[in-house]
């Protein structure tokens, strides 16, 4: 069983939602990414989301945007990436997926090279931000071939037709949006997704994981209430950034805020 669906079938069985962190490979340092994967897995997350620094990110918000630029500087490359991953892999249990723009897959050789390099480096996944539907047939058949799921997004303003038909496409997980717009902090939080979540639920098995402005436990448990899995990106990101003035390393910003968030996560029974 990929380890995708080995996660979302344990979350199920504990009565928990998933938690699916986002980190940027590259921030904030060139080669912080294997001990951040270690930190997740640490404060329970269930997956984990790694972003390939692209100089024009897809939704991405200011601080997302800002770790990716300031990754690219630094020199990362998806060989790199590949090659962090696969130096902690033997180490995690947890499900790894690439959040990679369609240009950086074309640029290292194409949807076959990059998903057989992505198994061999030891991801389960890839998400395709800006992958339309009618030109991700070649995503989806390659990482097929490769043991890989793929996750493409559905926004609050996809017609309720497409977005039944990207919901099929999907393994792994659906990426719903909570909201549309760029990623980023919200105070107030996910809007309702349930109606959403109810329409996708009605075409497809596949757990249906809800992301951006997501940055609180109370925002997690919001989303659970309904979807299978939340994804938080901007806040973990900033909270790493900022480590150094708190007297902490990354990894420990990084597993004291996701272990924060796993409090959202209580069992969805309980949930009123």
């Amino acid at each position: 069983m990929n380890r995708i669906d080995a996660a979302f079938k344990k979350s199920k069985e504990s009565g928990r939602g998933a938690l699916l962190p986002f980190v940027c490979a590259g921030s904030p340092e060139l080669d912080s990414l294997p001990q951040l994967l270690i930190a997740l897995q640490s404060a329970g997350a269930s997956i984990v989301e790694i972003g390939f620094p692209y100089s024009d990110p897809v939704a991405d918000g200011p601080v997302i945007a800002a770790a990716m630029h300031d990754a690219i500087d630094r020199g990362i490359t998806p060989e790199m990436i590949f090659e962090q991953v696969s130096s902690v892999r033997d180490q995690l249990e947890l499900g790894i997926v690439a959040m990679v723009s369609v240009s950086i897959v074309i640029a290292t050789g194409g949807p076959e090279q990059f998903a057989k390099r992505a198994r061999e480096a030891g991801l389960d996944g890839c998400i395709f931000p800006d992958a339309p539907l009618e030109e991700s047939q070649r995503l989806i058949r390659a990482c097929k071939d490769h043991g890989l799921t793929t996750t493409l997004l559905i926004s609050p303003t996809t017609p309720i037709e497409r977005a039944k038909e990207i919901a099929r496409s999907c393994t792994g997980f659906v990426y719903l949006l909570s909201r549309a717009g760029i990623t980023g902090e919200q105070s107030d939080g996910p809007s309702d997704i349930a109606e959403r979540v109810r329409v996708i639920r009605s075409v497809t098995g596949t757990p249906i994981a809800c992301g951006f402005g997501i940055s609180t436990p109370d925002h997690v448990a919001k989303v659970l209430r309904h979807a299978d899995g939340a994804i938080v990106g901007s806040a973990l990101v900033r909270r790493i950034l900022e480590a150094s003035a708190h007297a902490k390393t990354p990894e420990q910003e990084c597993e004291e805020f996701v272990t924060e968030l796993a409090v959202g996560s209580v069992s969805m029974d309980d949930i009123v």
